[in-house]
């Protein structure tokens, strides 16, 4: 993939495919992403059914000023200064269904994970998971990008009750899916050979069967990255083929987060560790960029492109033609990393769409 290497930040699903792309390289192609960057994700939202539900409560979104998860509740602040808030339990009506077989909550297999929950407002919450991430967030801290403390024993209760209550709640759902016949391959444990043997005899078809069709599909975009003839296209919609595939080539469904996952990546028992593996978890902020929770994620990218860590990272902007519809792309330029500061809730092909874009 040459020598660039790039910053991704992503939920859960998103940084399983990365992880997957570049474990397995030899059959996906691997990819530039150098540094994970998980986000929290209890689930994620429809752009097209938000946009619907916000207007038959009278709000268009152009109005909004800012989303926030808080204390429970989705808000919208908007920009005539009202609020509009509702509990978390009851945006049903726009959450993706294909969230709900999903019990990672912390981004597991990431290098760093950042969220909110566990730590005062205007604050985030960060666990470090590997060594290179320790190496970047100590940095980060020695060189004055974030202010950091251990996190307080109340906010790491509180995050293992929200991890352990998607685990519970997703868990009760594919296992009702799989008693009605609909497979959940991706929990699945199985041994690496096993997962190796499995995805060797997989091609689009089979993806489409076993993930697309069933509800599993979460709009990564590493299908549609990973295909070596650009056969497989995402455009705000499920993942279609678009010509056969190569005979023998069975990178997709190596890639996909929602096939099989090997014990080599998620260990037996992962779910049994609410937060996953890791080494340290803070409470951090940065003072010097306004954004989500602090902006603890804008200041880490800030970080990785002033001190040439990486030479691009992936940052989610604004469709110029449609409010809040999220737009992902690569950048190395510290105000774009500025200008994009603030989460998007909605789907978006974050990293994915842009490194396409750019091959």
């Amino acid at each position: 993939m040459g020598n660039k290497k790039t910053a991704m930040v992503g939920t859960p699903c998103q940084i399983l495919a990365a992880t997957k792309i570049n474990r397995y390289e030899e059959k996906t192609g691997g990819s530039p992403i150098d540094v994970k960057i998980g986000l929290f994700c209890m689930e994620n939202f429809s752009y097209q059914y938000l946009k619907r539900y916000l207007k038959s409560q009278g709000i268009e979104l152009f109005e909004v000023k800012e989303f926030r998860i808080e204390k429970g509740q989705f808000v919208a602040y908007l920009i005539d200064g009202n609020v509009f808030k509702i509990p978390i339990a009851e945006t049903e009506p726009f959450t993706r269904k294909n969230c709900h077989i999903c019990t990672d909550y912390t981004s597991d297999v990431s290098d760093i994970s950042v969220g909110s929950v566990g730590s005062p407002k205007y604050q985030s919450t960060v666990i470090v998971r590997t060594e290179k991430g320790k190496q970047i967030i100590d940095a980060c801290i020695a060189e004055g990008y974030i202010e950091a403390e251990p996190i307080s024993k109340k906010g790491q209760e509180l995050l293992e009750k929200i991890a352990n209550q998607k685990i519970t709640k997703n868990t009760r759902i594919y296992k009702k899916r799989e008693a009605i016949g609909r497979p959940v391959l991706s929990k699945r444990q199985i041994s690496e050979e096993e997962f190796y043997d499995e995805c060797s005899k997989c091609q689009f078809d089979n993806l489409q069967n076993d993930v697309i069709s069933v509800g599993a599909c979460v709009l990564c975009g590493a299908c549609e990255y990973v295909c070596p003839i650009e056969a497989i296209q995402i455009n705000n919609r499920k993942p279609v083929s678009i010509k056969e595939c190569e005979e023998e080539c069975h990178a997709c469904y190596f890639a996909c987060p929602r096939t099989f996952i090997s014990d080599a990546i998620y260990p037996e028992g992962i779910d049994e560790q609410p937060l996953g593996e890791y080494l340290e978890i803070y409470s951090v902020k940065a003072d010097s960029i306004m954004g989500q929770d602090g902006g603890v994620v804008s200041a880490i990218l800030v970080y990785l492109l002033e001190n040439d860590i990486v030479d691009e990272v992936s940052v989610v902007g604004e469709d110029k033609d449609a409010p809040w519809r999220p737009e992902s792309y690569l950048t190395s330029k510290i105000q774009d990393v500025i200008k994009a500061a603030g989460t998007k809730y909605s789907t978006t092909t974050i990293g994915f769409k842009a490194l396409t874009n750019k091959k």
